[in-house]
């Protein structure tokens, strides 16, 4: 499972505790474009079997056979031809196609973080900001210093090396 599934995953996880009608609308959107996605990566890959089956042929032809243009007739090789040139041009339609599948999946994506934002919100109120301060031990001599960020409450630590 890829990141971006697992994220989508998560995402219609976190929607569940909606019972809103948006969250239907929007689960059934991101159903339909996981669905479509899908169909549309099955049709590539036997786009890519028919290229290399058509490639395979054409090859063969003009490698292992001595003749093979003087024994085969031109209809073969027609054929041959024709379906692997219109293979490749729809498996270059596909690509460009899933592209745009990817981007309406990113756009229920947003809006599932949306509707989980307000989610929370509705549930837990407005959260608490607390600005970060720098904080910073150790001595002037080229040293690496330590940083400590104080925020929410909690301390935290890193390293970095300021020269200065």
């Amino acid at each position: 499972m890829t990141e971006h599934q697992k994220e989508t995953a998560f995402l219609r996880h976190c929607i569940l505790y909606d019972d809103g009608a948006e969250r239907h609308r929007l689960e059934e959107r991101i159903m339909r474009g996981q669905r479509d996605e899908r169909c549309l990566r099955r049709a590539m890959w036997l786009m890519v079997l028919l290229v290399a089956l058509a490639v395979a042929g054409l090859g063969y032809g003009m490698v292992l056979e001595e003749s093979v243009l003087d024994n085969t007739s031109p209809l073969i090789l027609t054929i041959i031809c024709a379906v692997g040139v219109g293979s490749l041009f729809c498996l270059l339609v596909f690509v460009g196609i899933g592209i745009a599948y990817r981007n309406n999946l990113d756009q229920r994506r947003q809006e599932c973080r949306q509707l989980v934002t307000r989610l929370l919100e509705s549930r837990l109120g407005q959260p608490v900001a607390t600005p970060l301060r720098d904080l910073r031990v150790g001595n002037a001599n080229d040293e690496p210093v330590q940083v400590v960020t104080e925020g929410n409450g909690s301390l935290g630590t890193a390293e970095s090396i300021v020269r200065g």
